[in-house]
């Protein structure tokens, strides 16, 4: 059976490698969904921040609308 080394909070810890492989799959996946979370706080965050840069939030459809029809 193949063994592989993972560090588990700073200690080598040997361990099957389909072990290893799960273990590196978790935290590929938590690291992805982090980053993927901070995209889109920071894309919300940078469209509230135009919408209101004249001071009033307005949604797509008032803005197309104000010509006064």
């Amino acid at each position: 059976m193949a063994k592989d080394v993972i560090d588990v909070g700073g200690k080598e810890v040997i361990v099957r490698e389909d072990t290893a492989k799960a273990y590196r799959g978790v935290n590929w996946a938590a690291t992805v969904a982090i980053v993927c979370l901070a995209i889109i706080v920071l894309v919300t965050i940078g469209f509230f921040v135009s919408a209101s840069r004249d001071g009033k939030l307005v949604s797509p459809v008032d803005s197309t609308n104000s010509s006064g029809r």
